[in-house]
């Protein structure tokens, strides 16, 4: 390895970042991961597009002081040249993992570098389209943290005898349109969940260093951090149109709270050899993260899920076990298969809207929007 090489962790732009990522994939890729990062299912991770005219005409004026500090920390690039592999890098015996252990961290990362780079894909495209300079310059900024993080994930299917194209995957993969509001609901969640996830499990390794099986663990803490930014860019950013939280506003971010909880849940409890690893159960997990991340959301959104209610954790088991027989169902062929596969995707329907239908937590909104990560 050539260590005076231009690395995607060093690139201040994003345009810089894939360029560089563009050039190690035509020396190296892999169909599987690419492939597996294709898939278009209700868990895989999605490419987005949106009305980029209706994002360009944002006035953040009435919120420009918490803007401005907001940008300000973003452009000061305090990751610039961390997501790299450094003396802290263990060495990874791929050989020796455990297969099923094997199997799900790469699926894994796979899905999470999928994930990075659809915001990635996503803030570049705005960047480009736009004239607004405080938007666009917002895009830009996340755009380039998105595709260092792709690029570090790369790294370390790379050891694997793995990579993600992602030049291809910007070209082929289907994307899905979300107006602006489902953008930012979607988003902002997508956002302060990945902080969540990585911060839970970083404090706990940071506790339990003997379930670390892997270095990419250590990186956790900057990378989280990372995400809490660009949550708090949509947090601002639905700050601009207070109908974007209001009135029937609230039953949209009702769904996608559900949604994004719920596809938390049934992703995590199909990994249970890769959580069985770390030292995490995942109902405990599960619940952590919807914790903190109900906590943060109470910064934009008006209403919080109630997780502690019972019918909660008996719904999300639900609609687990109906995946799972959704996709042994379609793993087979006739008539059986096509009944089995009806009546699964009936039991999952049920359940998620079991989940919708319990009340929700209402509360006020603070004065002040931004928050700093204290997790």
């Amino acid at each position: 390895m050539n260590m005076h090489a231009k690395h995607t962790a060093d690139a201040t732009t994003v345009e810089e970042g894939l360029a560089i990522a563009e050039a190690q994939d035509a020396q190296f890729t892999d169909e599987m991961a690419t492939e597996t990062a294709m898939q278009n299912t209700l868990l895989t991770p999605r490419f987005y597009t949106t009305n980029f005219d209706e994002l360009d005409a944002i006035d953040v004026s009435p919120i420009r002081k918490e803007w401005d500090e907001l940008i300000a920390q973003m452009t000061a690039d305090p990751n610039k040249g961390h997501f790299k592999k450094n003396e802290d890098w263990d060495h990874v015996d791929w050989e020796g993992m455990d297969p099923e252990l094997k199997k799900e961290f790469i699926d894994f990362l796979i899905s999470s570098c999928t994930a990075e780079f659809s915001g990635c894909v996503l803030y570049k495209e705005m960047k480009r389209r736009g004239k607004n300079h405080d938007i666009t310059q917002l895009f830009q900024l996340m755009a380039r943290d998105e595709a260092r993080h792709a690029g570090f994930i790369n790294d370390a299917l790379r050891e694997a005898g793995l990579r993600v194209n992602l030049g291809f995957l910007t070209q082929k993969k289907k994307y899905t349109y979300f107006r602006p509001k489902f953008i930012y609901y979607a988003t902002y969640l997508s956002e302060k969940i990945g902080y969540a996830r990585y911060i839970t499990i970083f404090r706990h390794l940071e506790a339990n260093p003997e379930y670390r099986f892997h270095p990419i663990f250590k990186w956790f803490c900057e990378w989280c951090n990372d995400e809490f930014s660009h949550g708090e860019a949509f947090a601002l950013l639905m700050k601009t149109d207070p109908k974007l939280t209001s009135g029937r506003n609230v039953l949209w971010i009702k769904f996608f709270l559900t949604a994004v909880y719920a596809t938390m849940f049934v992703r995590d409890h199909q990994r249970p050899a890769f959580h069985k690893a770390l030292g995490v159960d995942p109902d405990w997990y599960a619940q952590e993260v919807f914790e903190k991340t109900s906590e943060l959301s109470k910064q934009i959104f008006p209403i919080t899920l109630d997780i502690d209610d019972p019918r909660w954790l008996k719904n999300c088991r639900a609609l687990y076990r109906a995946n799972v027989d959704l996709a042994d169902a379609k793993a087979r062929r006739g008539l059986g298969a096509r009944l089995a596969q009806g009546w699964a995707s009936l039991r999952a329907g049920r359940a998620f809207v079991a989940l919708y239908l319990i009340p929700a937590k209402k509360h006020e909104l603070p004065a002040t929007t931004r928050l700093e990560p204290c997790y």
